[in-house]
């Protein structure tokens, strides 16, 4: 049986990939495309953290967000919309998938 929390040998594993990877700032544009996003209704505002790791992505010039969330980030629809968001702005939105599909 496994332990409430899960693998911890997994999660070192996990966070040894991570931890030679660049931190994304969070400016000030990266806040008016999060707000944009949320303002637009395609999201509700529960998922300020979501609109706010799209937004990172396009600011920040990411070619992949990768994501196991299915209900607001990794859906088509949403995607779109939000991708939509990011031009407006002029960022390019990010390719929005899951690990899975990318591989």
């Amino acid at each position: 049986m496994r332990p409430a929390g899960g693998d911890p040998e997994a999660a070192r594993e996990r966070l040894l990939v991570l931890r030679d990877l660049a931190l994304l700032d969070i400016t000030s544009e990266v806040g008016n495309l999060a707000s944009a996003i949320l303002d637009s209704g395609i999201l509700p505002r529960k998922a300020a953290i979501d609109a706010a790791h799209i937004a990172i992505a396009a600011v920040h010039g990411v070619d992949f967000l990768l994501t196991w969330n299915c209900a607001h980030i990794a859906n088509a629809v949403i995607a779109r919309a939000t991708g939509n968001i990011c031009r407006q702005f002029d960022w390019d939105p990010p390719m929005i998938c899951t690990p899975e599909e990318l591989f």
